[in-house]
Parts: structure tokens; C-alpha cells; sequence
């Protein structure tokens, strides 16, 4: 017979979820770690675990801790699982010619990230290059950008370009000169940025893989 943390298991590979990191990926409620640890058995599995993994992967959380039915069969699915969609992770490159009227970028020539709990919007992703917005994104951290929501809010993270196509990810304060300005521990200069700028979009998600 299965115990919870197989049921577990099962659960997150039924819901699409090939690994825990996959799940932790798409799901910002997961923490992987945590995740892995309820699947290992090193960590018991608590009736408000059982609540949240029971929400994100679409089963009864009186299953997963007890499987309270006593079947060994999959678990029915009472709710719908979160819509997940396919982001496409994009090159840096790409993203500043994003900003051009004459943009011939692709979307779907581009391998792509599964992501839940997205706003409605069109999304790419990037991964990050450096430690300028380390404060907020660690370098190789993903960030995901809706290229649909362009509205300058203070402290608001974007992904910006300037006329010679070059794309960069900072911070809008617009007291500073310039108002795209690094958020780092590092002391850490603004970019140098040429002509008109062009919002490509706002960062309304930053991950990593711990």
C-alpha cells in the first residue's frame, strides 16, 4: 500500500509535474526543497501541506495523508489544476529587437518554460546575466516579462532597450538620472543608455533553482 509521500509523488507527476523542480518552477507556492524533502519521507507531511499540494495538483488532501478511501487507484481530481502556460525563454539579443517597430522576432522558434499563475498577458522569459538587479534577481535567476504591460510604476522592474537595439533589466525611480537604475549590492553604476528608450516590457516574476 501507497504511504502519503508516494501518494504525493504521484500526485505531482499526474498534475504534469515530471519532477519537483518542474513544480517548483511553474508553481511559486512550491518551494522545491520542501517538495523533495515530503516525497523523500524526511519531512512528515502536514495536514496544511496536504491542503496546498491538494489545491496545485488538483486531488483531495484527505487522499495524500490518508487516502482515506483505501484505494490504491489514482485520485480523482476535484478541482482544476492551475492554468499552466508555455513561456518562451528568449535571448537577450531578441529582446531588444523586441523594441523594434520592424521586429521579425519569433516567439514559437524559441524553447519554452511551463509557468503557472501568470496574469493574463503575453510573456517571454530571460535568464539573468550579471549581479546588477541582484537584490532582486541573483545572476541565472529567470525572469518572466509582459511584453503587454508597458505602465511606468515607481520601483517597478523592467526589461528596457535603447536605439542601438540593447536590451537591460532595471528598476524605474523616476527621480534619478537615469530613471532605469540597477538594484544591487554591488556598487554598481546605471546603464549607459543611447536615445529613446523603449519599454519592452514589465518583470512580474523572478525565479531560481536553489
Amino acid at each position: 500500500m501507497m504511504d502519503s509521500r508516494h501518494r504525493l509523488q504521484q500526485a505531482r507527476a499526474q498534475a504534469g509535474y515530471a519532477t519537483p523542480s518542474d513544480a517548483a518552477r511553474a508553481l511559486r507556492d512550491i518551494n522545491k526543497n520542501t517538495l523533495i524533502s515530503h516525497e523523500n519521507g524526511n519531512r512528515p507531511l502536514s495536514r496544511k501541506a496536504a491542503e496546498k499540494y491538494g489545491r496545485l495538483f488538483g486531488v483531495d488532501p484527505g487522499w495524500l495523508l490518508f487516502n482515506v478511501d483505501g484505494a490504491e487507484a489514482a485520485p480523482v481530481n476535484l478541482m482544476p489544476s492551475p492554468v499552466t502556460v508555455d513561456v518562451p525563454i528568449v535571448s537577450w539579443i531578441s529582446a531588444g529587437e523586441l523594441g523594434s517597430q520592424d521586429s521579425v522576432v519569433n516567439l514559437s522558434d524559441y524553447p519554452t518554460i511551463p509557468t503557472a499563475d501568470l496574469e493574463e498577458g503575453e510573456w517571454i522569459a530571460l535568464r539573468v546575466d550579471g549581479p546588477s538587479m541582484n537584490k532582486i534577481s541573483p545572476p541565472d535567476s529567470i525572469i518572466f516579462v509582459n511584453l503587454r504591460d508597458k505602465r511606468l510604476v515607481t520601483n517597478g522592474c523592467y526589461v528596457i532597450s535603447d536605439e542601438t537595439g540593447r536590451a537591460t533589466y532595471k528598476r524605474y525611480r523616476p527621480n534619478d538620472n537615469p530613471p532605469f537604475q540597477p538594484a544591487s549590492y554591488l556598487d554598481i553604476p546605471p546603464p549607459e543608455l543611447e536615445g529613446a528608450i523603449t519599454i519592452i516590457g514589465r518583470v512580474r516574476r523572478s525565479i531560481i533553482d536553489m
